[in-house]
C-alpha cells in the first residue's frame, strides 16, 4: 500500500483493465483519482506474463505479470470483456486467475467474469441457488430448436448465449420466426455438414412493460425500473427503453444480492422482471455492467460508489 491517501483511505495503486478511452474506465479512473487512489489504465491487449527463471524478479519467482503497473498494483479491476480470438479470451482469463491467485484482489473474479457472460451457466448456477428463473431450454441440432419451442408453449425468446444490451433478442411465436433460427448455423462441421448454432430458447414471460435493474456493489444497491419502448416488449436502454429511479421491495433487493452471489459477482448488474402471473424471475447478471442510464436516472454517482465499496473491500 501506498502512504495515508485523503481522510481515513489509504491510497491504492489501482490498474483498471479495459478500452483507455471508453466512458465507463474514464469515469472509474476519475472517480479512483478524486479519492487520492493512483489509477492506472490496461488495455487487453497488453497483459502479458512470464513464466520460468526471472532475472529481475527475487528467487524463488517463476511468475511475472506485464506490464508492470499490473504487477505493481494492490487491485486490478476489470471493465469490460472485448471481443477476441479463443485463444486471446482463455489467455486473458487464465493472467486475471494467475493474478489473484498470487494475492492480488481481482474484481470482478475471472471465474465471475466467464460465469456472468455465459448465459446458461449463470442461469444454471442461479438455479442451483434456489432462485427464480424462467424455464430455459438451450439446444444445439434442428430438431431439438422445434422441440424446445413446442414445450415452451410455441412463445419463447432466442437469445445469444453471449451477449448484452439487448442485442440478438427475438421473439418465436410462429412457424416462420422457428424456420428462421433453425436454418441459422455456423457453417460446416466436418462429415456432419451444416449445425445450427447453440439455441438459448427462453419461455416469454409475459410483464408489464418494464424490468427493474438492481446495480449491486458490495452491500450496496441502486435500482431503476426499464420501460419498454412503445410497442417492444424489450426494456433494455441501448433499445429505447426509459429508465427511472425505482425503490423496489427489500425481498427483490435481496433476491437480486443472492443473484449476484450465485455468479461470485461482487459488482453487478441484475436483471428482475416482474410477471404478470405473480412471479419475479432473476433474468441474468451482469459482471461488467453499464451505469449510465442508471446513474441518469437515479442521479447517483455510481462510479464513487464502487470506489468506495472497492475502499471498504481492501480494507
Amino acid at each position: 500500500m501506498h502512504a495515508a491517501g485523503r481522510g481515513a483511505n489509504r491510497s491504492l495503486r489501482v490498474a483498471v483493465v479495459g478500452d483507455p478511452a471508453g466512458w465507463h474506465v474514464g469515469r472509474l479512473r476519475a472517480a479512483l483519482e478524486s479519492r487520492g487512489h493512483d489509477a492506472v489504465v490496461v488495455p487487453w491487449p497488453a497483459l502479458a506474463a512470464e513464466v520460468g527463471p526471472i532475472a529481475v524478479a527475487p528467487a524463488p519467482s517463476r511468475e511475472r505479470f506485464l506490464p508492470d503497473d499490473v504487477a505493481a498494483a494492490d487491485l486490478v479491476v476489470v471493465r469490460g470483456m472485448p471481443a477476441g480470438s479463443l485463444e486471446q479470451v482463455i489467455f486473458r482469463m487464465d493472467v486475471l486467475g494467475r493474478i489473484a491467485a498470487a494475492g492480488t484482489p481481482v474484481v470482478n473474479s475471472p471465474r465471475a467474469l466467464e460465469v456472468a457472460i455465459d448465459k446458461y451457466l449463470s442461469l444454471a448456477w442461479m438455479a442451483a441457488a434456489g432462485l427464480p428463473v424462467p424455464r430455459t431450454i438451450v439446444v444445439q441440432e434442428p430438431a431439438a430448436i422445434a422441440a424446445a419451442f413446442a414445450a415452451l408453449g410455441g412463445d419463447c425468446v432466442a437469445k445469444p448465449l453471449f451477449g448484452s444490451r439487448g442485442r440478438g433478442l427475438v421473439r418465436i411465436t410462429d412457424s416462420a420466426a422457428l424456420e428462421s433460427l433453425v436454418a441459422s448455423d455456423d457453417g460446416p462441421s466436418g462429415a456432419g455438414g451444416a449445425r445450427p448454432s447453440v439455441a438459448y430458447l427462453q419461455e416469454f414471460v409475459a410483464h408489464a412493460g418494464w424490468d427493474v435493474r438492481v446495480f449491486v456493489a458490495g452491500d450496496r444497491t441502486i435500482s431503476m425500473r426499464r420501460f419498454a419502448a412503445g410497442g417492444d416488449w424489450r426494456t433494455n436502454v441501448a433499445l429505447g427503453g426509459r429508465p427511472e429511479a425505482f425503490e423496489p421491495p427489500a425481498a427483490w433487493v435481496d433476491l437480486a444480492r443472492r443473484a449476484a452471489a450465485a455468479v461470485g459477482a461482487e459488482v453487478a448488474g441484475v436483471d428482475l422482471l416482474p410477471a404478470r402471473d405473480g412471479r419475479v424471475v432473476c433474468l441474468e447478471v451482469n459482471a461488467v455492467p453499464g451505469w449510465k442510464g442508471l446513474a441518469a436516472a437515479t442521479g447517483v454517482d455510481v462510479a464513487d460508489t464502487v470506489v468506495r465499496y472497492l475502499e471498504r473491500r481492501t480494507g
